[in-house]
C-alpha cells in the first residue's frame, strides 16, 4: 500500500498512489493496545479520501509476520481458480485424525472451514492444489515476496504457518482493498465468493467483513491479525490489525475482534454516519 517506504514492497499486492502527504500517524490508539496488554500495529485507508491513519507506522509498514489463517483468503481464491475447488459449498472429507480443535473434525465445506478458521481443510487444499500451481499464483500475486526471495520448500501445506512464508500489516492491507474492487489476479467470480465468506456483520448502519489469524511468531510470541474492511453508506474503509504478546495467557481468540471495534467505533463507526 505504502509506495515510498521501500523499494521491496514494490508487488502486486502492494498499492501505488500513497504518499507521506496522505498519512495520519495516530499513536493515540496506543491505551487500546495497552488495555490488552499486547503491542502490534493499525492501518486504516479511507478509499474516498485516498488517506491512511496507522498506529506504530515503522512495525506497520517494515516488519513482516507470518500470515497464519488470513492466508485463507489467498487459499480460497488459488482453489477457487484452479479449480480444486468447484465453489464454496464444495466438501473436503475428514481425514480421521482427531485433533484438539473438535469442531474441525467433520467433513466440511469451504465456507465452513473459511469461517471456522479450520488449518487442517486448507492444508488439504494446498495439497490438491500442488506446490507448483501454488508457486505460480504466489508469485502472480506477489504474496510474501517483499524481499523477492520466498520460495515453497517441502512445506507445502505448512508455508503459511512455519513463519517461512512472512507479509506486512501494509501488504494484507493492499491484498483486501483489491480484493474488495475486483483487482486480485482471479477471476471475478472466485474474488466474490471470497468475499461473501468474510462478511460477519450485515446491518442497517455498517457491513463488516473480515478475516482473524492466530499462530506464534519465531520468538514463540502469540501473533494475531484480522484484516478486511467497514462499509458505511456504501463506503469502503480498509483496515489491517495486528497484534503480539509474549503471554500464553492473552486471550487472542477475542480481544482480535474486540480490539478492532474499539479502535473503529473511535473514529465513530458503526453508526451509520461515515
Amino acid at each position: 500500500m505504502i509506495k515510498w517506504i521501500t523499494a521491496g514492497l514494490v508487488i502486486l499486492v502492494a498499492f501505488a498512489g500513497c504518499s507521506p502527504n496522505n498519512v495520519t500517524v495516530d499513536n493515540s490508539l496506543k491505551k487500546y493496545f495497552d488495555q490488552y496488554k499486547v503491542t502490534g500495529c493499525f492501518g486504516l485507508f479511507d478509499n474516498g479520501q485516498g488517506s491512511f491513519t496507522i498506529y506504530n507506522l515503522p512495525r506497520y509498514r517494515d516488519s513482516a509476520y507470518t500470515p497464519a489463517s488470513t492466508f485463507k483468503i489467498v487459499n480460497s481464491l488459488i482453489g477457487l481458480e484452479t479449480g480444486v475447488i468447484p465453489d464454496t459449498s464444495t466438501i473436503i472429507k475428514w481425514d480421521s485424525v482427531v485433533r484438539q480443535r473438535t469442531e474441525c473434525n467433520r467433513d466440511m465445506t469451504m465456507v465452513d472451514a473459511f469461517r471456522i478458521s479450520c488449518p487442517p481443510w486448507y492444508q488439504e487444499l494446498a495439497r490438491r492444489v500442488g506446490e507448483k500451481k501454488m508457486q505460480h499464483w504466489l508469485d502472480t500475486l506477489g504474496y510474501a515476496r517483499r524481499n523477492d526471495t520466498f520460495k515453497i520448500k517441502n512445506n507445502l501445506d505448512t508455508f503459511w504457518l512455519d513463519n517461512t512464508a512472512k507479509v506486512t500489516a501494509d501488504e494484507q492491507l493492499g491484498l483486501v482493498k483489491r480484493l474488495y474492487f475486483d483487482q486480485l489476479p482471479f477471476q471475478k467470480r472466485a474474488q466474490r465468493l471470497v468475499r461473501g465468506m468474510m462478511l460477519w456483520e450485515n446491518n442497517a448502519n455498517y457491513k463488516l467483513s473480515y478475516k482473524t489469524g492466530w499462530n506464534t511468531t519465531d520468538k514463540g510470541n502469540q501473533l494475531g491479525w484480522i484484516v478486511g474492511w467497514i462499509e458505511e453508506n456504501n463506503h469502503p474503509y480498509f483496515f489491517a490489525l495486528q497484534v503480539e504478546s509474549p503471554d500464553p495467557n492473552v486471550d487472542f481468540k477475542t480481544i482480535r475482534i474486540e480490539l478492532l471495534k474499539s479502535i473503529l467505533k473511535s473514529y465513530n463507526f458503526f453508526e451509520g454516519k461515515r
